[in-house]
């Protein structure tokens, strides 16, 4: 299933892309697609989409999860990326936080905060946990996996590297995170660590990756990250980048405002955002 969030921001209703890609309306099974929701993913899919109410028009697509309890995000997960920024490839996943205030539509703006010099880009594949996640073995990963969906884990390198402390300040402002379009479920994709993932600005291409660079793969990085906290329904795990970020060209490119930033991940959908100033 393809599921998803449509209608204005802080009102959105939940949805379904039905084979013709019409949205149809999930709101009389349940009330949000959040953590409650994925647990009765086995529920939505015995629906038949031609059942349920078809939306007319075109409204907004919003963030395809709602009351997300946490992002989390690995650092340098691919190997050609840390390559290009000079980094030491790590022996463990190295891990950050994006505020769940960061959560934005994939058709919405991205603000490039006041101080800014070094607003980024990083497309990445985020997967959604739909089952309550604590010591999972790596072999029973996927069990608690709900799907997956594109995110774009915009960061301010000045703030991030510059500022002391951790990443977090850098990745964590309004609109860093957009999400979606869709929650891809789990069955419709076979292996996430073999996904084409793309980025460009003011249409050239910057990033062109598969998901198989991951140094570290989705089963593990389940399984390691409920050593150290639990995984609840909703949560998200932010799963590195491909090479091809700003910081990585030489000279060095970073966003603006009036820039259109498009981005992708085979199967999972595309982003359409625009810069503005904050």
């Amino acid at each position: 299933m393809k599921l998803l969030r449509y209608g204005e921001p802080g009102r959105e209703k939940p949805g379904l892309l039905d084979a013709r890609g019409r949205i149809r309306d999930l709101s009389g099974h349940v009330s949000d697609l959040d953590g409650r929701a994925l647990q009765r993913l086995d529920e939505l899919r015995a629906l038949d989409p031609d059942s349920l109410p078809l939306v007319e028009g075109s409204p907004r697509i919003g963030p395809c999860l709602a009351r997300v309890g946490k992002i989390m995000a690995i650092g340098l997960n691919y190997s050609d990326h840390a390559a290009e920024t000079g980094a030491k490839v790590p022996e463990e996943p190295i891990l950050f936080m994006k505020a769940t205030s960061a959560i934005t539509g994939p058709y919405d703006v991205i603000e490039i905060p006041r101080g800014s010099t070094q607003t980024d880009w990083e497309v990445e594949l985020a997967v959604v946990i739909g089952r309550r996640a604590k010591y999972v073995e790596e072999k029973d990963a996927f069990d608690y996996i709900a799907g997956y969906c594109v995110i774009n884990d915009v960061s301010e390198r000045d703030f991030q590297m510059n500022h002391c402390g951790q990443w977090s300040k850098g990745k964590s402002h309004d609109t860093f995170a957009p999400l979606g379009p869709w929650l891809v479920t789990r069955d419709e994709v076979p292996d996430p660590n073999d996904l084409d993932l793309w980025l460009e600005v003011d249409g050239r291409r910057y990033q062109n990756g598969n998901t198989r660079t991951m140094i570290f793969k989705v089963p593990f990085l389940v399984a390691y990250l409920s050593r150290f906290m639990t995984l609840e329904p909703g949560d998200v795990i932010a799963t590195g980048t491909p090479p091809g970020v700003g910081l990585g060209q030489k000279p060095p490119v970073f966003l603006r405002p009036g820039q259109t930033v498009r981005l992708g991940i085979r199967g999972l959908g595309e982003q359409r955002l625009v810069t503005v100033a904050a």
